[in-house]
Formats: structure tokens, C-alpha cells, sequence
């Protein structure tokens, strides 16, 4: 499943941008935990197919997979580059503004306007009519923008006197403006129930701020000509290309707000095929990135995943070391630890294992002895995704895993096949215990038996009902070929960074703790992240001298939210009260 997922991943992001390598790249730097050669491949393939396809469809009749897709024959200079770090700069502050005030708005929706979806999209699309209106480059489309600002002046760019240098200052007026409504915009309809993505406009804003730059870095060539930044231009070529600006600022942009460097160096290279702006987009996005990483911020879709609270370990975190005398001395040594995002949330001076962390209260299943209505019992008064098959002694030697789906299939095909009753045992032994032998017929035996060998390479799903049907009888069920008898164990002494890498690399729903073969706990991801959540938060109050300069303005987003929120809340209750009193009169 993740390797589908990863591959459909570099599909989509194929056809968005005409981009199959970028696609690749974008399922392995952003998508999966691990470098796979298969699923890399696997990748390469669907994003192959799917751009072959969007070429065979030429949706746009021009012959070009995405609309904005442009070409450029002229050169940067070296002078510029002091305008692309600009870009740069201006690409890590808007994701690490737009990921601190989405965050904020979010909480906000989840707490009011979680039942208002319909009319928080009604809003939105209103206020985007409004102010799009009056602006030439909010009022079309985003895609077409894109296309318009990336091109050159000479190649039939001059979209409504945007290369006019009569007209320069209003467009710098709109671009502007364009720029601060869009990413605001962007903050509150991220995450709303619209068609409303992260992607194009991201692009869309830095596009518009790189155009608006590179209009006064042309304006500024024409005032000063002679002056020696402007040595290297020659006078019968022009100087300054506004459209590699705004091509800048859309991929300082996409990488802000991301936090993908490769993958966008990729992409806009095969957007433009120009070889000569590698190296401008290799400078812009790192400079993104060194920004983002000084304030200290993830990727928007990392903070949604975290904010959601869905079970995810990123990648990038090395949170618990595993030896605490490094921690003790990377502590003295920096003792703010900003800027380092590998040990972001170490927790200083103290190793953790996993013992600290696992739950100890666990759900079994004796692995002989039950009955199917015990069984039932369990799976209707619990809610556990899983349970642990343990010996029916006191030592509860843990013998293997069932998942929750595994058992109630297996119970709702044998009752399907009226073999069971509420009395019937149930085992979940790799081999029927010696006294109950007898109670099989010798196909019976011949069946288990295969059933035993072929445990390791897996069940075919069309075998499942005959399977269950001559390994069971009416007296014994037998579960044991759903039952993984090899679970991932660890010890409780474990660091809990393996526990964690483990986790990454492997990708279980579930890691069994046993001491001496015996069952002694049971630890998932969320349980990992519910400790990682309560330690940062005491981390976080024993940093409070090294506060960043976004956690400054932390909740003023919020409470100007709330505020508005009361206000809007008292004045329609008072508009409601008006009107009821006059259709009493």
C-alpha cells in the first residue's frame, strides 16, 4: 500500500508540472522513509505513464503538458545574485509564516467552524470575487498567471502594459497587493472544504513578488545604466529578465512553504529547460532553507499531519539519542540547539527506553482454551487494533500477534460455513495441541499441515474459505494461519531511538515487548508521539530564553480570532433579537 501510494505520489506530481523526474524525486524525498531501488522504479513507471498519457491528451493544444511551461535564450549575471538571495530570503519567511498562521486558523476552524463548512467555502469564494476583481492579477487564472509572469518581454509577454515602462510603478502597486491578498488568502483556505491546494498557489505568490522585484531591479538598471553592478550588461542585449525573477520566486515559494529543495530544482529545470538557471535556483532554494530552518519550521503538510494528530514519525527527527553522555555534552556545547533541526527535540541529558513508554494494561488471547464466545466478548468490549496470542500459564510466553480485522474474518467466514457454535474452541497454535488430534479426520491432518509449511510465504485469498473449512470442525477453529507467529518483539531495556528507527524503516502498526520470552508490554506509534508531545512541551518551557522571533507574535493570529469571533457572535445574536421583536409588532 505505501508503495502505491508513493508511486501514485510522483504520478500526480508528473502531470501537474510536466515533470516525471521531479515526480520521482518528490515520492522519495518527501513521500517515503527509506530509499527503495524497487519503489523508486515503481515510480519512474507510473510517472512515465502518466506523462506519455497527458501528452497523448494534449489537454491545452499547444503541445505542451502544463500551461505556464516556458523557455528562456538569455543569461543571468553574477550582480543578480544579491537579488536572488532577496527571493530566497523571502521564500523561507513566507512558509514559515504561512505554516505559524495556518496552524493558528486551523485551530480556529476546528474550535467554530467545524460545522459551518459549506458557509466558510461561501465566505472564502465571496471574498476572493471582491478582491480579485479589482486586481489584474488575482482576477485570472492561476495557472494562466503563472504562464504570463514567467515569460519574457520580448517573446509577447506584455500582458496588459506589464513590460511597459510607462506602467511600471502601477504594476509594481498590483503585484504587490496580489502578493499580500493571495497569501492570505492561502492561510485561511488551506485546509478548508474547497479544491483549494498548496502547490500552484504558493507558486502564484512568489511569482508575483519575483516579477515585482525583477520590474525595480530593471527600473533601477535604467535609471543607473553606467553604473558599474551593471558592467557586465551589454548595451544591444537587455539586462534584466523579469520573468527569471518571478521563475525564482515561484520555486522559493513552493520550497518555503514544503520544505523540498532537490525536487523543485528538478522540476523547474524541466519546466524551463534552461541549464543556465540551475545554479540561480540551487542559490534561492538554499537560502529558502536556511531561513526555514532558523525559524525552526516544518513542511505545512509534516505541521497538518502533526496537528491532525495522525500516527507519523517524520523522518528528519532523531528525538530520543540513544546515549546520554553525547546528549549531556551536545547540550553543554549549544545550549540553545537552534538551527540544529536533527536534535530539535532532544530531550537533554537522559536516555529513554522502552519501558518509559509502553503500555503494560494489554487485550491477549490464550493460544488454547478459549472459546469462540469468549472470543467475541473480547473483540465487542475492546476497541484494540490487535491482540497478543500468550500461553495459558502464568508465565505468558508471548507465542505471536492477530489482528483485530484477521479474527472477526476468520469468525464471520466459519460461521458463514455454520461449522462453529457459540461453544466451539478456538486455537491459534501454529500446530493443534496432542489432544486434540483426534478430533480431525486425516485430510483434516494433511491440510494442517500443508497449512503449517506454507505459513511463511504468506495465504493465497482464494484458498481462505476451503482453508478454514478443512482445517476446522465444529469442536475447534482454527486461526492459526492468520496469526503472525514471528511478530517484531524488542526488550524493555531498548533505547527508544531504535524503537523509533524501527518504526521508520519497518513500518509496523505494533512492536510486542517480552522479557525472557514473556509478555511484559505492547508500544505503537502514537504511544512514541504522545511522549515525544508531553517532553516537548517541558522542553519547550526550559528554552524560554531562546524564544524565536515567529514565537514573539505566538497567538496573536488566535486572539484576534477569537475576538472577531465573539464580536461576530454578539451582533448576530442582537440582529436575530431586532428582528424577533419586529415580526412581533
Amino acid at each position: 500500500m505505501r508503495e502505491m501510494i508513493t508511486a501514485a505520489s510522483a504520478a500526480g506530481v508528473a502531470v501537474a508540472f510536466g515533470s516525471p523526474i521531479g515526480g520521482v524525486l518528490f515520492s522519495i524525498e518527501e513521500m517515503s522513509h527509506t530509499f527503495s531501488i524497487k519503489t523508486m522504479w515503481r515510480s519512474f513507471f507510473c510517472a512515465l505513464v502518466a506523462t506519455v498519457t497527458l501528452s497523448a491528451m494534449n489537454p491545452f493544444r499547444t503541445g505542451k503538458l502544463v500551461l505556464f511551461q516556458v523557455t528562456y535564450d538569455r543569461d543571468w549575471h553574477f550582480f543578480e545574485i544579491i537579488f536572488f538571495i532577496i527571493i530566497g530570503i523571502f521564500g523561507g519567511l513566507y512558509g514559515a509564516l504561512v505554516v505559524k498562521f495556518n496552524l493558528q486558523y486551523a485551530a480556529f476552524r476546528r474550535k467554530h467552524l467545524v460545522n459551518y463548512g459549506v458557509t466558510e467555502a461561501v465566505i472564502l469564494a465571496t471574498l476572493t470575487a471582491m478582491f480579485g476583481f479589482f486586481n489584474k492579477f488575482l482576477r485570472i487564472d492561476m495557472t494562466e498567471m503563472l504562464y504570463i509572469l514567467f515569460r519574457e518581454c520580448e517573446s509577447g509577454g506584455d500582458y496588459d502594459n506589464l513590460c511597459q515602462t510607462a506602467y511600471q510603478w502601477p504594476m509594481v502597486n498590483s503585484l504587490f497587493l496580489a502578493t499580500i491578498f493571495r497569501i492570505g488568502f492561502v492561510i485561511v483556505s488551506y485546509g478548508a472544504k474547497v479544491p483549494a491546494g498548496i502547490f500552484v498557489p504558493s507558486m502564484a505568490i512568489g511569482a508575483t513578488f519575483g516579477r515585482m522585484l525583477g520590474i525595480l531591479v530593471k527600473a533601477i538598471y535604467r535609471a543607473y545604466p553606467t553604473s558599474g553592478i551593471f558592467a557586465a550588461c551589454q548595451p544591444d542585449i537587455p539586462c534584466i529578465t523579469p520573468g527569471t525573477y518571478a521563475f525564482l520566486g515561484a520555486a522559493a515559494a513552493l520550497s518555503g512553504v514544503m520544505r523540498i529543495t532537490v525536487t523543485v530544482v528538478v522540476i523547474m529545470f524541466e519546466l524551463t529547460g534552461a541549464l543556465t538557471y540551475i545554479l540561480p535556483t540551487m542559490i534561492v532554494l538554499l537560502v529558502t532553507k536556511a531561513v526555514g530552518d532558523f525559524f525552526d519550521r516544518s513542511g505545512i503538510a509534516d505541521e497538518m499531519i502533526r496537528f491532525n494528530g495522525y500516527p507519523y514519525l517524520d523522518k528528519d527527527e532523531h528525538t530520543f539519542h540513544i546515549a546520554g553522555g553525547f546528549c549531556s555534552n551536545f547540550s553543554r556545547d549549544f545550549p540553545r540547539g537552534r538551527g540544529f533541526g536533527s536534535f530539535k527535540w532532544l530531550i537533554w541529558g537522559r536516555s529513554h527506553t522502552v519501558s518509559r513508554v509502553m503500555k503494560k494494561e494489554l487485550y491477549t488471547m490464550s493460544v488454547n482454551g478459549m472459546r469462540l464466545q469468549d472470543v467475541e466478548e473480547k473483540l465487542d468490549n475492546t476497541q484494540v487494533q490487535g491482540f497478543p496470542i500468550v500461553s495459558p500459564d502464568s508465565s505468558r510466553t508471548l507465542l505471536g500477534y492477530i489482528g483485530r480485522t484477521e479474527l472477526k474474518y476468520v469468525i464471520q467466514k466459519a460461521k458463514k460455513t455454520r461449522l462453529i457454535r457459540q461453544d466451539t474452541l478456538c486455537t491459534f497454535a501454529a500446530t493443534a495441541p496432542p489432544d486434540q488430534y483426534d478430533q480431525f479426520d486425516e485430510d483434516s491432518h494433511a491440510t494442517t499441515r500443508l497449512v503449517d509449511a506454507d505459513l511463511s510465504g504468506g495465504i493465497d485469498e482464494d484458498d481462505n474459505v476451503e482453508m478454514l473449512a478443512t482445517s476446522s470442525t465444529s469442536d475447534v477453529l482454527n486461526v492459526s494461519p492468520w496469526v503472525n507467529h514471528t511478530p517484531i518483539t524488542v526488550a524493555p531495556q531498548l533505547p527508544l531511538e531504535v524503537v523509533m528507527q524501527i518504526f521508520k524503516r519497518l513500518g509496523p502498526r505494533v512492536i510486542l515487548v517480552e522479557q525472557y520470552g514473556s509478555l511484559v508490554g505492547l508500544i505503537t506509534v502514537k504511544d512514541v508521539l504522545r511522549f515525544i508531545a508531553s517532553n516537548r512541551q517541558t522542553h519547550t518551557r526550559s528554552r524560554s530564553n531562546s524564544v524565536s522571533v515567529l514565537d514573539t507574535t505566538r497567538g496573536s493570529l488566535d486572539g484576534l480570532l477569537e475576538e472577531a469571533w465573539t464580536w461576530m457572535t454578539e451582533y448576530t445574536d442582537r440582529v436575530q433579537e431586532w428582528a424577533r421583536r419586529l415580526v412581533a409588532r
